[in-house]
């Protein structure tokens, strides 16, 4: 079950998610549902289209559960498989 606790080491996909900070000021208040993800990046479906956003430098909150949480995007920065596989 996901928890605020241990986010960083279960999938990410399906999850709202809102950009709260990052070195793009462009990016910060993009918000939307994540449908994909690589080592770098989450792939976030917005009311504007799909938006490429790094997780590196940037703070997250997700939306789970009636749950919100902020996560370091740096915690984030594996491939998928070997997050999820990871301990937090």
């Amino acid at each position: 079950m996901i928890t605020p606790e241990n986010i960083a080491s279960h999938e990410l996909i399906g999850l709202d998610a809102e950009v709260i900070k990052c070195n793009n000021v462009h990016t910060v208040g993009l918000c939307g549902k994540i449908i994909d993800e690589t080592k770098s990046m989450l792939i976030l479906s917005t009311e504007n289209g799909v938006k490429k956003i790094p997780k590196a430098n940037t703070q997250w909150r997700f939306s789970f559960d009636k749950m919100e949480t902020l996560v370091d995007g740096n915690q984030l920065t594996k491939r998928p498989q070997e997050r999820i596989g990871a301990k937090a």
